[in-house]
């Protein structure tokens, strides 16, 4: 059997517009640029994972086809995020005249987000300066983060998470492409660790297709290191309940077990909060002590004693803590 060393998150890449999942909107607008070869300076913003990347791509390699390598340049500013970059290779690029007539050089900047603002103020300048040769895209995880002289001159289009229809529809095409057997239980477990993100979710598949063509729930969860989600809501069940020594075993498990870090936990913690059939004032309650051991924990506490003293405060009854006071 012939092995391809082609990772499946560049395989299963879309290379045309059309093929992008879940962006409808976007791609539209991109095609109707391409028609008229017409186009704006441009800001793709939104989550990780969603096509962004891709998009930019598929639309310069559609937008000059086979001329694209000498009129599309794609730099990572997470790599490059200085300001020498900016005045160096990008200046160098977008001062070149085009070798054909009527049509402008895309210069993309992906993670434009990781620019130091010194950079970001350079760039503003080469935009405004070499305008009639040259469009910027800019991708990014944070929008907010590029300076608001730059976002003046782009329009922002905005990607978002993929549903679960359109995840489940990504995994199927992998499993017919690669031959492989996912239970249902598995895709689910593959749509809740991927949380919209496609490059995750294709990693994982990935490594999960090494060990075994059937891919189950438990080789998900193993692999991406996360708790199943009744593991998370059975921490929580037992400490609203009061039994704190049941929920620090629980803890246990998920730390020991799964090695799970403290963020990660938190982070599950949150996002199963907010689906528990509880009241929403014991929800209002978790996500408050939640909100809190994050905090100390991104602040250099210890994570496993934060963990255990927001097990300990969600298990103390209200009363109690109001008597204390």
């Amino acid at each position: 059997m012939e092995v391809s060393n082609v990772p499946w998150v560049e395989k299963y890449r879309p290379k045309k517009l059309s093929e992008i999942i879940g962006q409808d909107a976007i791609v539209e607008r991109l095609q109707a640029f391409v028609k008229t070869k017409n186009f704006p300076n441009m800001i793709f913003a939104g989550p990780a994972g969603v096509g962004k990347t891709t998009a930019a791509i598929a639309f310069a390699n559609e937008l000059y086809g086979e001329d694209m390598p000498a009129y599309f340049l794609e730099t990572n500013a997470s790599d490059a995020r200085g300001i020498d970059v900016i005045r160096g290779r990008i200046k160098d690029f977008a001062k070149t005249m085009p070798l054909v007539g009527g049509l402008v050089k895309i210069a993309f900047l992906d993670e434009a987000d990781a620019l130091t603002p010194e950079a970001q103020h350079a760039l503003r300048r080469t935009m405004e300066k070499y305008s009639e040769t040259t469009r910027f895209i800019f991708s990014a995880n944070y929008a907010s983060k590029i300076i608001e002289p730059i976002q003046s001159r782009c329009v922002v289009l905005r990607f978002k998470a993929l549903n679960e229809e359109q995840m489940r529809e990504y995994i199927k095409r992998i499993e017919k492409g690669e031959g492989l057997e996912i239970d249902d239980k598995a895709i689910e477990a593959l749509i809740y660790v991927g949380e919209g993100d496609l490059r995750k979710l294709t990693n994982i598949l990935q490594s999960a297709a090494v060990i075994s063509k059937r891919i189950t729930e438990k080789e998900i969860y193993d692999i991406a290191s996360r708790a199943r989600p009744r593991e998370i809501e059975s921490m929580l069940h037992y400490a609203l309940t009061g039994d704190f020594l049941k929920a620090r075993n629980e803890l246990d498990t998920l730390m020991l077990v799964h090695g799970m870090s403290g963020e990660d936990i938190l982070l599950q913690a949150y996002r199963e909060a907010l689906n528990m059939q509880v009241s929403e004032e014991e929800k209002i309650r978790l996500i408050k002590e939640i909100g809190d051991c994050n905090y100390k924990i991104v602040e250099g506490a210890n994570e496993r004693i934060q963990l255990e003293a927001m097990l300990a405060s969600i298990s103390t009854p209200r009363k109690f803590k109001d008597e204390q006071r």
